[in-house]
């Protein structure tokens, strides 16, 4: 059911060579379920090959805001995923969070 409390933003980065996923997409992407007023990620989901990665990286992101930055996010990639999506699992995440802050800017917040 679609909430007006919420975002569904998208954020994108290319993947490296030698990945699962790079052979079904050319990029990796991380959606996210944001809340409006509070910039916090209800849920995530991004494009790694497997189901158990997209829950990994889903539970990883849930509850953090993208309000306060992205930093404690990227630690957290940096510190518990170790795969060569790293890299674009960053740049994905800091690509979603500029289109957060831009769709909250041209809404006027």
């Amino acid at each position: 059911m679609f909430n007006e409390k919420t975002l569904f933003i998208a954020g994108h980065a290319r993947l490296p060579q030698g990945m699962a996923a790079k052979s079904v997409f050319e990029t990796l992407t991380i959606t996210a379920e944001i809340d409006r007023k509070y910039g916090v990620i209800i849920e995530a989901s991004c494009t790694l090959a497997t189901e158990h990665g997209r829950q990994f990286i889903g539970q990883l992101l849930k509850g953090l805001s993208i309000n306060d930055g992205v930093d404690e996010a990227i630690a957290a990639i940096n510190k518990y995923y170790h795969g060569k999506g790293t890299n674009a699992l960053v740049a994905a995440l800091k690509d979603l969070a500029l289109h957060y802050q831009q769709m909250i800017s041209s809404e006027g917040k």
